[in-house]
């Protein structure tokens, strides 16, 4: 007896197959052109209660542009085996990955973006963990978001970035500063 899979019809396309990292980059390209305004807040978020849900809600319906948005990233499997000190990232009790993105074309609605931002992220803040995956940190924020980030991981990594990036080359992202 064949499997429910043997079953199924051939599809009528697929585009399952490698791609090439450039290509996975670019995905989301057409959506969200160049020359938007930006402003992206980030947490980690173990759990997501009636409470949370509601703040999340009232904060999106006061967004100031129709492209502005929240994703949640799932943070699951293999992730949950690793010991926090293994690697980098200690986080492993996390269950999402959150990013607050306020986006316009406008220039002059920047400021709009970066207060909406802000208001939504401090009011659901209190719901989540602390840190941060750190590409969804702004240049204003970094400091105290990266070491909460690596939590007690930083003394670590920071001695690494010390031995081999003391004089700080690699520093145009939100970053670990040599110890």
């Amino acid at each position: 007896m064949g499997s429910l899979i043997d079953s199924l019809p051939a599809p009528l396309f697929n585009w399952m197959g490698p791609m090439p990292m450039p290509a996975i980059n670019g995905l989301f390209d057409p959506f969200f052109p160049k020359g938007l305004q930006w402003y992206w807040k980030g947490d980690f978020v173990k759990a997501l209660p009636d409470e949370a849900i509601d703040t999340h809600i009232a904060q999106a319906a006061q967004a100031p542009s129709p492209f502005c948005l929240m994703h949640l990233y799932p943070i699951d499997g293999a992730v949950r085996r690793v010991a926090k000190t293994a690697t980098a990232w200690p986080t492993r009790d996390a269950t999402w990955s959150m990013v607050i993105a306020g986006i316009d074309p406008d220039p002059e609605n920047a400021d709009a973006l970066k207060t909406w931002g802000r208001a939504y992220w401090k009011a659901v803040h209190p719901f989540n963990l602390e840190g941060a995956y750190v590409n969804f940190m702004m240049d204003d924020e970094a400091d105290g978001l990266v070491l909460a980030s690596y939590g007690e991981n930083y003394g670590r990594l920071a001695k690494v970035k010390a031995t081999y990036d003391p004089k700080n080359l690699f520093r145009v992202n939100q970053n670990i500063k040599p110890a």
